[in-house]
């Protein structure tokens, strides 16, 4: 049994912090009760916060913007030279736009193999 004494907090959590924890949860291989456990989180909540994630209605635009420092580089940190052409039959006109939880965003040909936006996403998300 465990007694628990004095005034029972209630944390405020910003969004940032929400979503980091949702993009650690559907890490791969990521097991879902010990990221909850980890961050001192009851999995219902954290299965609150991935749902709201995907229906759109937790994402980073609901913080105020701030502008961010860019370094712009002669050359790609990504080697794109290695990933493999797209197929000639098949025009670069068409595009998909994938927006991660963090609010970071990848446009990449239509005609992408699977392998390839595996790797780029593994890139992005660390």
């Amino acid at each position: 049994m465990e007694l628990v004494s004095g005034v029972e907090r209630r944390r405020r959590w910003r969004v940032e912090e929400k979503l980091r924890i949702v993009a650690e949860a559907d890490a791969p291989g990521a097991v879902f009760a010990a990221v909850a456990r980890r961050h001192d989180i009851s999995r219902g909540l954290l299965w609150i916060w991935r749902q709201q994630v995907r229906r759109g209605e937790l994402r980073l635009t609901d913080i105020p913007a701030e502008f961010v420092p860019v370094n712009v580089v002669a050359q790609s940190p990504i080697a794109v030279a290695s990933l493999p052409p797209a197929p000639a039959a098949m025009p670069d006109t068409q595009m998909a736009e994938i927006v991660l939880p963090d609010g970071t965003c990848l446009r990449v040909s239509a005609a992408i193999e699977a392998a390839s936006l595996r790797r780029l996403l593994g890139v992005l998300r660390g």
